[in-house]
């Protein structure tokens, strides 16, 4: 499953359509913790997290996830928009808790496989 292919259920609100919409998601990934994050997030995850501030798209870039999910009603602060929109960060969000999120994600990834 895509990026877009994720953005195209519209189970999640799109707060900034990146540049590699194309890219393939490989897992959910659960984190709030930035410094964990920054070491164990898979590439191309979605990734997780009510952390909504410009040192978590920082960790994104870093992990090379393919997108931020924002879950639990959490936004992004306006640097952080700013900033997602300049290095063109896929970022989503949500109202659901982080682990009904990323089920959601692993769900589809699975259902998509068995295709």
């Amino acid at each position: 499953m895509t990026v877009q292919d994720l953005i195209d259920k519209n189970i999640f609100k799109v707060i900034h359509a990146g540049d590699k919409l194309d890219r393939v998601i490989t897992k959910p990934f659960c984190c709030d913790l930035l410094s964990i994050a920054m070491g164990k997030a898979p590439t191309d995850a979605a990734w997780v997290t009510v952390m909504g501030n410009i040192n978590t798209l920082a960790v994104a870039v870093l992990a090379d996830i393919a997108c931020i999910i924002l879950a639990e009603g959490a936004v992004l602060d306006e640097a952080a928009l700013n900033k997602a929109k300049l290095q063109k960060i896929t970022v989503l969000c949500t109202e659901k808790p982080i682990f009904d999120a990323s089920l959601m994600v692993h769900e589809l990834l699975h259902a998509s496989i068995q295709l």
